[in-house]
């Protein structure tokens, strides 16, 4: 199975790069001349992403915070696909949870899915349906950004280190795979 999906990796680096382009000529296009023109909205994602950028280089990282992510993720996954999760376990330098069966989405999903960032988005859907949220959209984008911030310095870091899940179907396929997902999870976004 190894060298299939090594294969499989090779035939998805010319899908990366057609996404990455797709991706960098939709920013280009929605992107003003003039940053200035910006929304106002824009700028508070952005700002929520930098802010976290900042606090992820001054301060000692929340590590167990995103083990915790990491493990929900692995176990969301592996529910809504039918299996069964117990034995969830975070600690400081890593975490488990148990399922009954996997596959290459459950094993990989905490490097493209940004689970609190979902979290953000599921609960402003939630408030919205009872409340009206539009005064507070700035702090939405701004939870956003921070959040997203999180999943994508978080996950840059654990890549760089060796890690089970990315060795259980190679690393070329599953880079490959963790790329084209975040870029097409940034696309859906904007």
């Amino acid at each position: 199975m190894r060298p299939l999906k090594f294969l499989l990796g090779l035939l998805l680096l010319p899908l990366c790069w057609a996404a990455t382009r797709s991706l960098i000529h939709v920013v280009a296009a929605l992107t003003p001349k003039d940053l200035h023109q910006l929304p106002i909205e824009t700028w508070w994602l952005l700002g929520g992403f930098g802010l976290w950028l900042i606090l992820y280089l001054v301060m000692p990282r929340p590590f167990r915070t995103y083990v915790l992510a990491h493990e929900l993720t692995h176990a969301f996954w592996a529910w809504i696909m039918g299996a069964k999760v117990s034995g969830l376990r975070v600690a400081k330098h890593g975490g488990s949870v148990r399922v009954s069966k996997t596959n290459v989405l459950i094993t990989l999903a905490p490097y493209f899915f940004p689970f609190y960032t979902v979290c953000v988005l599921v609960l402003y859907g939630l408030l919205s349906w009872r409340y009206d949220l539009t005064a507070y959209t700035p702090w939405w984008l701004a939870a956003i950004g921070f959040t997203w911030s999180f999943h994508l310095t978080f996950t840059l870091a654990v890549l760089m280190q060796e890690q089970p899940d990315i060795e259980e179907h190679g690393r070329l396929f599953s880079y490959t795979f963790i790329y084209l997902l975040n870029v097409v999870g940034v696309a859906a976004w904007i």
